[in-house]
Formats: C-alpha cells, sequence, structure tokens
C-alpha cells in the first residue's frame, strides 16, 4: 500500500513510515529501559523491605508477650503468690457424710454435697476435706460436688460411688495442705497454684519476648555491619586513589 506507484502521495507515505517504526523502536527501547531500571531500583530496596518487615515482626512478638505477661501474671502467677496453702500436714481420713440438704448449683437445679472429715495428725484436730484451693472457695463444707444435671437419681449414683470409694479407706493416711490464717478448719489435698507451674507459664512469654529483642537486634547488627562495610570501601578507594600518583 505505501509502495503503491500510482498514488501520488509516495514520497510522503514511505518518510511517514519510516518515522512511525523508528518512533516505535524508540518507544519500545525506552519501555525497556524503563522496565530494567525500574527493577533495578526495586531490586535495591529489598533487603531493606524485609528487614522493615523483620524489625516488625519483632516488635509485634515483644507487643504479644506483654499481653502474654498480663494474662500469666493475672491467671496463675497473682494466685501463686496470694496462696498461704504452703504448710504441709499428715490427715487422716476420719469420716464421709451425704448432708439430706442438697446445694444449689449455680441457680438452677441443687445437687448432693459429699463432706469428708479428716483429723489432722499433728495438733489432734479436725478440718473438712477438699481437692485444692478453688475448691474451698466453691464449697464450704462440701470435697465433692457434681456436675449440675436434671437427673436426681443420677447424682446420687454418682456421689454414692465416690463416697463408698472413700469409705474402703477410711484411716488412710495421706499429706494434706493447711492455711492457718485464713481457713484453719480447711485442708487441700493438692495445690493448684505451684512456684513450678508459674515458672512454667512464665516460659513462653520469655522465650517470645526473648524471640522478638532477638529479632530485632540481629536487624539492627546487620544494618551496621552493612553501613560499616559501606564506609570500610569507600575509604579503601580513597586511599587507593590516593596512592596511585606517587607510585606513577
Amino acid at each position: 500500500m505505501f509502495l503503491n506507484t500510482a498514488s501520488p502521495r509516495r514520497s510522503f507515505n514511505i518518510p511517514i513510515n519510516i518515522n512511525l517504526h523508528g518512533a516505535r523502536r524508540r518507544q519500545t527501547r525506552r519501555g525497556a529501559d524503563g522496565r530494567g531500571g525500574q527493577g533495578a531500583r526495586t531490586q535495591m530496596p529489598v533487603s531493606s523491605v524485609g528487614e522493615d518487615r523483620a524489625i516488625l515482626l519483632g516488635f509485634t512478638m515483644m507487643a504479644f508477650s506483654a499481653l502474654m505477661f498480663f494474662v500469666v501474671g493475672i491467671t496463675t502467677v497473682k494466685p501463686y503468690v496470694n496462696s498461704d496453702w504452703d504448710q504441709e500436714v499428715s490427715c487422716v481420713l476420719q469420716q464421709t457424710e451425704l448432708p439430706e440438704e442438697w446445694v444449689d448449683c449455680r441457680g438452677v437445679s441443687t445437687v448432693p454435697c459429699l463432706r469428708v472429715t479428716v483429723n489432722l495428725t499433728g495438733s489432734n484436730q479436725e478440718a473438712f476435706l477438699h481437692f485444692d484451693e478453688e475448691s474451698v472457695l466453691l464449697a464450704t463444707e462440701c470435697f465433692y460436688i457434681p456436675k449440675c444435671q436434671m437427673d436426681r437419681k443420677g447424682l446420687q449414683d454418682e456421689v454414692q460411688r465416690v463416697k463408698s470409694s472413700l469409705d474402703s479407706q477410711l484411716g488412710s493416711t495421706s499429706s494434706c495442705f493447711i492455711d492457718h490464717s485464713r481457713h484453719p478448719k480447711h485442708v487441700i489435698l493438692s495445690r493448684k497454684y505451684t512456684l513450678r507451674k508459674a515458672l512454667l507459664a512464665l516460659l513462653w512469654p520469655c522465650l517470645m519476648l526473648g524471640g522478638g529483642a532477638l529479632l530485632v537486634g540481629l536487624v539492627k547488627l546487620t544494618q551496621c555491619l552493612a553501613h560499616l562495610s559501606s564506609e570500610v570501601a569507600a575509604l579503601y578507594k580513597v586511599v587507593l586513589k590516593c596512592q596511585s600518583p606517587r607510585i606513577s
């Protein structure tokens, strides 16, 4: 079409066609150069973006560790610090009893209460036996309370099985814990809040805090070493330039 000899605009079509193709080639080269330059520019901050994300991850870990410290402190450490069930005594299982009056269960129904009495060998004092610290607060004189349900026959059978198991151990001796200051007439079989459990609960927040601080410290150290390396390289180049005229 462009080389048609019958066309009176032949001399104009060829230069226009060449110019258009040349413009397209120049645009293509510019686009390629632009993509290459952009790739080079985006390739440079890859390390900085990774470092920023690593620092953000480290600070996030430290923030979550602070939250975990708060939760663990309220749920485990504080009850252990405030617990006075530290004196261990010897208890002799003396009597089990099922009172006729049932206790309230969350305002929904009533459940039977199994009362267990022990004798403290050291002071010859009677006390009510409980499983742990929380059961002392939940039920003042009850050793065992079944779960809330409407089946009264099932509740009676369940408590009776526990009572029969304890009756077979009457007169046996076991270690108990007593709090003379606040609960002198109550003893517990085991402590729910101990030093070992508190330390294990604090282990995970400490690990997360240390991991976050270590991550941030390593990134900052890497940045400092990279900056120091660039300064040493620049100084080395300056020294070489100063020594080259003397050598020549």
